[in-house]
């Protein structure tokens, strides 16, 4: 199986274009740029152009009206009931000794799947931070924290101790840049001998494994966000406008 991976351009596009409509560049009601005029600004291809502008629109960022053209809403407005995407939760959760147990922190070599999502050699030397989750009595998901070793050098990140802040800030400091997306993978599986014990589940369990990588605004990955979820103790919800 390959697990080759090459950051999107429509990424990019997307969150320079809801840069533009947070800041005021683009106010509400305006008309946006032809897409042969993003064409040519961004140095992209029109399916690609065409693939952002409608994840914008799906998102409620922009609105399309026939004959007339593409304009701004402005930015979309969460519902009360609308939780973070997991993988922004992640960047920015703590390890509290109350709900989360360390179960090891140090060097490693990278897995393919991982190093391929960093844009690094198979082997090589990564961080890896693994906790697990716990909700009352009862394990509730594994976390793994996959970082360049050279990022994470004289870092919180490479520390046996629980982490004061989030991942986000941690990473940020380091590589000097601002985290600008996440891409999500998610993929099932039955569990590792590992997976069994810290979560207390049998070897024919069903497990959801969620990878989040983010990325700063050139598609460039700095960190991976790993969750494995016993199937049978989650039910992912998510929410999303109509347009």
């Amino acid at each position: 199986m390959s697990f080759e991976y090459t950051p999107p351009k429509y990424a990019q596009l997307i969150a320079e274009m809801e840069r533009r409509i947070e800041s005021g560049e683009y106010p509400p009601g305006s008309p946006l740029p032809s897409e042969h005029q993003l064409m040519a600004e961004f140095g992209m291809a029109r399916p690609t152009v065409v693939k952002a502008l409608g994840v914008l629109r799906d998102n409620g960022w922009i609105v399309t009206q026939q004959g007339k053209g593409r304009f701004v809403r402005g930015r979309p407005a969460l519902s009360a009931g609308q939780h973070p995407r997991t993988g922004r939760g992640l960047l920015d959760r703590k390890e509290l000794p109350a709900t989360t147990r360390l179960v090891s922190a140090g060097p490693v070599k990278a897995p393919r799947r991982i190093a391929s999502y960093l844009g690094a050699d198979e082997g090589a030397s990564v961080v890896l931070r693994k906790t697990v989750v716990h909700q009352g009595d009862e394990p509730s998901e594994i976390v793994a924290v996959w970082v360049p070793a050279h990022l994470a050098e004289g870092t919180a990140l490479a520390e046996p101790g629980e982490l004061a802040h989030g991942v986000r800030r941690l990473v940020e400091s380091a590589a000097g840049v601002g985290l600008d997306h996440i891409i999500e993978h998610m993929t099932a599986r039955n569990p590792t001998k590992e997976e069994r014990d810290l979560l207390g589940v049998p070897g024919s369990a069903a497990l959801l494994d969620l990878f989040a990588v983010a990325c700063d605004a050139t598609g460039k990955a700095w960190v991976v966000l790993e969750t494995v979820l016993p199937g049978d103790r989650h039910e992912l919800e998510d929410a999303y406008p109509i347009r």
